[in-house]
């Protein structure tokens, strides 16, 4: 398992890994994912809308994602968190990352609660 050392996401913000595999695996890599916070602003990668797709096949978590834009500086340490969120848990052996960009993401994918959240930081969206 490969651990990062940065302290971007909220990992300080992280729940204990589950102590058994959960009875609905994506539903509990769902909760675990949104746990995982953008490295910019604390909202996570979720209600931002860069997360298309989860599915978990046996010990896998294939996650299909986006950035904000092809030139985010913030891929990498995006990539390491999600990776590293989902392969705390004991039933996950690999994570999968698809990145795709169609469709584009835009500021229509950030959910409601996203919305609420930026609102509070004083951004608007």
């Amino acid at each position: 398992m490969h651990v990062s050392v940065h302290k971007s996401g909220g990992r300080d913000l992280w729940s204990a890994p589950l102590a058994s595999p959960p009875p609905d695996p994506v539903e509990a890599a769902w909760k675990a994912l949104d746990e995982v916070l953008d490295p910019e602003i604390p909202i996570s990668l979720r209600e931002l809308g860069l997360i298309y797709g989860l599915e978990v096949r046996g010990s896998v978590a294939r996650v299909t994602l986006t950035y904000t834009a092809t030139a985010c500086p913030c891929m990498e340490f995006i990539r390491e968190d999600i990776t590293d969120r989902l392969e705390m848990e004991s039933w996950i052996d690999a994570v999968d990352l698809v990145e795709v960009w169609d469709p584009p993401w835009t500021s229509d994918r950030i959910t409601p609660v996203g919305r609420a959240k930026l609102r509070k930081l004083g951004v608007s969206a």
